[in-house]
């Protein structure tokens, strides 16, 4: 199932709740839920919050793969920005040493089982897997 959203915070609610329909449409495992919850957040935030010369509508896909979930989302004429290749985050430096910023997209490559990019056409899209464990 695919859906598009406006670029706005205001647009997260709606977007649960197209995540719950996914999730009854395609009988997809409830243990994957918070992973995806979380993933789709952190990556529609970023867009939102850093894509800010375009005003399209942020493209949302769910779909049932195998043990769990693939989603993706597309952010139209933006410039490049790969997720894979954000700052690093030192997660053992005590508080007071991290520079803010990064943690997010840390979390989101740490949580799923595969992250894949495209750019063509200033069309960005992160397809990612989350497996039930």
């Amino acid at each position: 199932m695919q859906k598009k959203f406006g670029r706005g915070l205001d647009q997260l609610q709606d977007i649960v709740s197209f995540t719950d329909e996914c999730f009854a449409h395609d009988e997809i495992d409830q243990s994957v839920r918070y992973i995806v919850d979380l993933c789709i957040e952190e990556l529609f935030v970023n867009m939102v919050t850093y894509d800010t010369e375009t005003t399209k509508d942020i493209l949302i896909e769910i779909s049932s793969h195998k043990h769990g979930v693939e989603v993706s989302l597309t952010d139209y004429d933006v410039e490049r920005f790969d997720p894979r290749d954000g700052p690093s985050v030192d997660v053992n430096a005590p508080l007071e040493q991290r520079t803010p910023g990064g943690l997010g997209l840390y979390l989101v490559l740490k949580m799923v089982n595969s992250i894949h990019y495209e750019y063509r056409n200033r069309n960005s899209k992160i397809t990612f897997i989350a497996d039930r464990k």
